[in-house]
């Protein structure tokens, strides 16, 4: 997951939890839109957490080239 899916769970999950969009009756009869949408919230505040760690360390590692020469 990069920056690009966590912005999406965190969206969708905001839509969910507020209900700014109209469901089906089916859907919200079966389904807890509240409740799923606080988890796409939680996965989706974790993976952007997750990927600016992962690129932090990244960015900090150094490579070292060690070139050895017969004479």
């Amino acid at each position: 997951m990069g920056i690009g899916a966590g912005i999406v769970l965190l969206v969708l999950g905001l839509i969910l939890v507020t209900g700014s969009v109209d469901l089906p009756a089916a859907v919200d009869a079966n389904v807890a839109t509240d409740t799923v949408g606080w988890i796409c919230v939680v996965c989706g505040v974790l993976a952007l957490v997750l990927t600016l760690v992962i690129n932090q360390q990244r960015s900090r590692t150094t490579h070292v080239e060690e070139r050895r020469t017969e004479v």
